[in-house]
């Protein structure tokens, strides 16, 4: 069914209005219907193949991010069941739920007749989970997303898994575009010097291997630590060493109550806390690819560049 008048006002309400998405959102409400039952064939991100008679119309996604893609693609119907963590994502409350990311029951899942169950790839008790509900003949498609350009690749597969390829290609344009018009506002401007932390205390930040690093990239900022891990473990003389202009903390699971810098003795001499350009952000927002990781480089641009105050949740 596609989308009516009353769901592209939800969109707007909201996305908030902004010059050029209006191509986005009409696309979409012309487009984002299910179109006509084919066969498909999609390659994950470990080579598996699967091959579907028509787009899937039963959808476990075991990774909230997945299931923010798929209400983005105005794809709500196929979806059957969530995991615990994702009762909080809007319009999934009223869906079972079937364990947590890393452990799924596979019996709940199995009740639920999926067409195709949606895994992140990581650990190794992922893949072994993943394997377990394979080996009772449940299909299970596992997509790696630590970037831009792999969220918009997971995108893009979703739109061919629910038959909602054009929808798919003008979220993507819209995202594009969006993070081009940030590389070319702040493109003469010197980076500012940024630190994220993902926890403390036993200090842990986010290093080039993240979505982290591109959102501060996009936004104008350099993410101070060069290790090429996602997560590096930090003492305080060396952050003491790196003194960064901006420090980000963000506040979620990871780092459920973190205190702020300036209550902290060998962080008052930091020229971020000094400065007062500490600013802390939604964990969910910021360290989770997906449909929103946009919308935290165009805020933390603005908050960088002193555009806007805030805390950036």
């Amino acid at each position: 069914m596609k989308p009516d008048l009353c769901r592209l006002g939800q969109c707007i309400a909201a996305w908030g209005f902004r010059p050029g998405l209006w191509l986005g959102l009409c696309l979409c409400l012309f487009c984002c219907s299910v179109l006509p039952a084919r066969a498909l064939e999609l390659v994950d991100s470990r080579g598996v193949t699967l091959r579907l008679e028509r787009p899937a119309q039963r959808i476990i996604a075991l990774y909230g991010a997945f299931n923010e893609i798929l209400l983005a693609l105005d794809a709500r119907e196929t979806l059957v069941a969530r995991t615990a963590a994702d009762a909080a994502i809007p319009g999934l409350q009223d869906l079972p739920a079937v364990g947590t990311h890393m452990r799924p029951n596979a019996e709940l899942v199995a009740a639920r007749q999926p067409d195709v169950v949606l895994q992140l790839a990581g650990r190794q008790e992922v893949l072994t989970q993943t394997e377990a509900l394979e080996a009772v003949g449940i299909p299970v498609l596992v997509y790696e997303m630590q970037s831009f350009e792999q969220l918009f690749a997971v995108t893009s597969a979703l739109g061919r898994l629910t038959g909602r390829e054009t929808c798919a290609e003008a979220l993507v344009a819209d995202w594009q575009r969006r993070l081009a018009v940030l590389e070319q506002r702040y493109a003469g401007q010197p980076p500012v010097r940024v630190f994220y932390e993902v926890r403390y205390p036993n200090l842990l930040a986010a290093g080039r291997a993240s979505i982290v690093d591109e959102i501060i990239r996009h936004a104008g900022g350099r993410n101070v630590l060069d290790a090429p891990q996602k997560l590096v473990r930090c003492n305080e003389e060396m952050l003491v060493a790196l003194d960064p202009e901006a420090y980000i903390l963000q506040q979620g699971p990871m780092n459920p109550a973190p205190q702020a810098p300036a209550e902290r003795p060998h962080y008052r001499g930091l020229s971020a806390v000094r400065s007062g350009r500490v600013l802390l952000v939604d964990e969910h927002l910021f360290a989770r690819p997906g449909p929103r990781s946009v919308e935290a480089a165009e805020r933390l641009a603005r908050w960088l560049h002193g555009e806007e105050q805030g805390s950036g949740e």
